[in-house]
């Protein structure tokens, strides 16, 4: 007797392949899944990689101090006073604490540090000009305009205006003396023989022909210029511009 086939159940077939997609989306999430996960690790690896590499390694380790703006004082002063480590990563380098160093030297005014990538430093300085001279017991100084001495010289340079202190003149008359000095106009300036100064408001101007401008503190400076510019036109020995909303004079030639 013959056997007849008998035919799949349609309900059969479509459950197969629903089986089928089922199984393909929970492997494609599972994939996708995975990929997150080994782009994370990876990305993990590489951020690890580079903060050693930058902090940590020699890769990127000081080979060098690069110095700029020096003309009174070495680059090799600079660098010997930086003392920055060779060979410590780039990174890790205490910028402030160079900055400090540097600035504790009497003729640098200011001093910028910075990373120079891939393995040098830079360090940029500026440096204090002098105003005038003060001598010392026969050691000529220079003063900035801050009343800063910062440097030693063999012999008073042309131009500068001397300052002669008393033995016990503070720091602080030193820089009532410099701002005095910056702001003298060039015309006064270079009929200057010499300043006294014996206090933060006794200051006094005397010119290269004998004369004496008495100019008291340096507040109002731009003011007093102004006023002895007309004053020194009178004829006297002693001109007080102190309070230069009252001058007077005294003396005669």
């Amino acid at each position: 007797m013959r056997r007849t086939a008998t035919a799949e159940p349609a309900g059969s077939a479509t459950t197969v392949r629903s089986r089928r997609r089922f199984a393909r989306r929970q492997w494609a999430r599972r994939w996708l899944a995975w990929k997150y996960v080994v782009a994370l690790l990876v990305l993990v690896g590489l951020v690890a990689g580079a903060i050693w590499a930058v902090y940590f390694s020699s890769f990127l380790a000081v080979q060098g101090v690069r110095v700029e703006g020096v003309s009174t004082i070495s680059a090799r002063e600079i660098r010997d006073a930086a003392a920055v480590p060779s060979g410590e990563p780039l990174a890790r380098v205490d910028l402030d604490r160079i900055r400090s160093r540097v600035e504790s030297l009497a003729e640098v005014r200011s001093a910028d540090v910075t990373r120079q990538w891939p393995d040098q430093v830079l360090v940029t300085v500026t440096e204090r000009v002098a105003v005038a001279v003060v001598d010392m017991g026969g050691r000529i100084r220079g003063l900035d305009d801050q009343g800063v001495l910062f440097r030693d010289y063999a012999r008073a340079p042309a131009g500068l205006p001397r300052v002669q202190t008393q033995g016990d003149t503070r720091s602080d008359a030193l820089r009532e003396a410099a701002r005095v000095v910056g702001a003298l106009p060039r015309a006064l300036a270079g009929t200057v023989d010499h300043v006294e100064v014996a206090t933060v408001d006794q200051i006094t101007l005397v010119l290269e022909d004998g004369r004496t401008v008495e100019w008291g503190s340096a507040d109002e400076s731009a003011q007093k210029a102004e006023v002895i510019a007309a004053l020194l036109k009178r004829p006297a020995q002693t001109y007080d511009v102190s309070v230069p909303g009252q001058p007077t004079t005294s003396g005669t030639r």
